[in-house]
């Protein structure tokens, strides 16, 4: 397995990754619901607020990730947004998906990212050193739907204190669908 950090020529592919791997797991609504979100993602949003990592095996996209800028009105940081994640439904439970986090967490410290900030489920995250937050150390752009699954990570070894001000994330997550 490879990493690639590029989505260019490889959007269709994502997309399609989103799409298959959410209908497996939610329904097909939700699926079509996360492929227009990610189409929109690679479509909308500067690159310089856009990270995408893939995973790579024989030639096949096993899994990807997304990482857009999350930015506080009164906090200097640089803070990413992980959302949203799939893997193959056919590669699931191999380590694919903690192989490719790991690896996008660390492309991020390397770019001087500060904090990584995430929304989903506890136990899945918190292998790769995620902890639950409360709103009081980083305000959501939306209203949480789940607050238990507010997560966040320091990047730089420092413990995360409180990001000031209110949340702005990209334009393509800012509605109450993904909240």
């Amino acid at each position: 397995m490879e990493f690639s950090d590029s989505h260019q020529n490889r959007a269709d592919d994502i997309i399609a990754l989103f799409t298959r791997t959410f209908t497996a797991s939610e329904g097909a609504d939700e699926g079509r619901l996360i492929g227009a979100l990610v189409q929109n993602l690679l479509a909308t949003t500067p690159p310089d607020d856009l990270l995408v990592f893939s995973a790579i095996g024989d030639g096949t996209l096993l899994g990807c990730i997304a990482f857009t800028r999350l930015r506080y009105d009164q906090d200097h940081r640089v803070v990413f947004l992980l959302s949203p994640v799939a893997v193959a439904p056919d590669r699931q439970g191999q380590g694919i998906g903690q192989a490719l986090l790991n690896h996008g967490l660390d492309a991020l410290r390397q770019r001087g990212v500060d904090v990584a900030i995430t929304y989903g489920n506890p136990a899945y995250y918190s292998r790769v050193g995620f902890h639950q937050i409360t709103e009081d150390v980083a305000r959501a752009p939306q209203p949480l739907g789940m607050p238990i699954g507010w997560l966040a990570q320091s990047l730089g070894g420092d413990r995360l204190t409180p990001l000031r001000g209110t949340a702005h994330c990209a334009p393509a997550l800012d509605h109450p669908d993904y909240w």
